[in-house]
């Protein structure tokens, strides 16, 4: 059964009457998610079955006050930041100049920097690894929390859309990920388009996690309790990953963290209502979803591309959905979580209000991120859990 949550949080509310945050337990020199940069993971897709939108990727100059209307205001400061360091839209660039360009998460590190406080949430280790595919090697990046290995491992995508950002753009989410879940966490930077257009993303993704998997002793890790997250366009691959695995006989992750996913390339419905919803919305618009779209070249009738349209979703693993409420991809995570839930799968979905797209990692400004994360570490540890014990009679 999928179960179902809307969280919205008021400005002013005490700990008391919410919980107390990760920020909170965190200490003021350690602020979580360490400047969260959930940088424009954009995800690609749009101009499929005849969408196609040609709105500004940021809204002009005075424009702003309209997007922000309704957001928390703490998510409103942090798009008012990004609006004051960028004033040139992602989507009227080419890709390298578009790699240079401020991300959401530089907002969040020049808020904490104004404020004079930590962007870096702390972790016991972090350390570089090759990890070695068919198509050659690929960093990881490995974050070690606290604790007595082995730990469970998380393998995580990072998002962009498949075109910018990399493994500093997430960090945020991969240090408050380990910490909040007890996990390793492998950032893997997969090779990104136009260089690397589709499938390549796809084959780094699933080789990359088929050996983290295989050697999860080489990262302190424990084969048993291996998941998958991403976020954006991380999500798809997360989500791939696991209907590949279970389609080509490999090595399954024990459960996947979508975060915002782009679940489709040919979005009907709820999953096109929304991009027409939040055709001008900051970071993540119709305009931007078009420019990602058009570099990764995706088919979007393969699975590979559009999970949402695999003839079989069963037999998956337990599935986390976190949605944002004012995000063009919205709709296509709901219709995604809908179609897990139908096939037999266990499947969380959370829609946190009052936030946009890229708001998981910015727990150091944005306490809802605290809540997300925290979230999405309790159905990991569930899995983790349910592992470790199935794992005990063989052992």
């Amino acid at each position: 059964m999928v179960s179902r949550h809307n969280r919205t949080y008021a400005a002013g509310v005490s700990p008391e009457e919410v919980g107390v945050t990760r920020r909170d337990l965190l200490g003021t020199s350690a602020k979580i998610a360490g400047g969260g940069v959930l940088a424009m993971k954009g995800l690609a897709f749009a101009q499929t079955g005849g969408l196609a939108f040609t709105q500004e990727a940021t809204p002009a100059v005075g424009e702003l006050e309209g997007v922000l209307a309704g957001l928390d205001p703490q998510m409103q400061e942090v798009l008012q930041k990004f609006q004051d360091l960028n004033k040139i839209p992602i989507a009227s660039q080419t890709p390298f100049n578009a790699r240079q360009l401020p991300l959401p998460g530089d907002a969040v590190m020049a808020l904490l920097a104004e404020r004079g406080e930590s962007a870096i949430e702390p972790v016991a280790d972090v350390e570089h690894q090759l990890i070695p595919t068919p198509n050659g090697d690929l960093i990881g990046r490995v974050y070690t929390p606290e604790g007595q290995a082995p730990f469970p491992v998380i393998v995580y995508f990072h998002g962009g859309g498949f075109v910018i950002a990399d493994l500093d753009s997430y960090d945020s989410s991969c240090r408050a990920l380990a910490n909040a879940a007890d996990a390793v966490v492998v950032s893997v930077a997969y090779r990104q388009a136009p260089e690397n257009p589709f499938p390549a993303p796809v084959d780094d993704a699933y080789f990359s996690f088929q050996y983290v998997a295989e050697n999860a002793s080489l990262f302190n890790g424990d084969p048993e309790r291996v998941a998958v997250a991403g976020e954006s366009a991380g999500g798809n691959l997360a989500t791939v990953v696991c209907i590949l695995a279970r389609d080509q006989g490999g090595i399954e992750p024990i459960h996947q963290l979508l975060v915002y996913p782009i679940t489709t390339y040919a979005p009907e419905g709820e999953g096109a209502e929304s991009i027409e919803e939040f055709a001008t919305a900051v970071p993540l618009n119709a305009a931007l979803l078009d420019w990602f779209q058009s570099y990764y070249a995706p088919d979007p009738a393969s699975p590979s591309a559009s999970p949402l349209l695999a003839a079989d979703l069963g037999g998956l693993p337990p599935a986390t959905i976190i949605a944002a409420e004012v995000d063009p991809l919205v709709g296509q995570g709901r219709q995604y979580a809908d179609a897990l839930e139908a096939a037999g799968n266990d499947v969380t979905y959370t829609l946190y209000e009052g936030v946009t797209h890229e708001f998981f990692g910015m727990g150091a400004v944005v306490d809802t991120a605290n809540d997300a994360v925290a979230e999405a570490a309790d159905r990991l540890r569930e899995s983790f859990d349910e592992a470790a014990g199935e794992a005990t009679p063989s052992a």
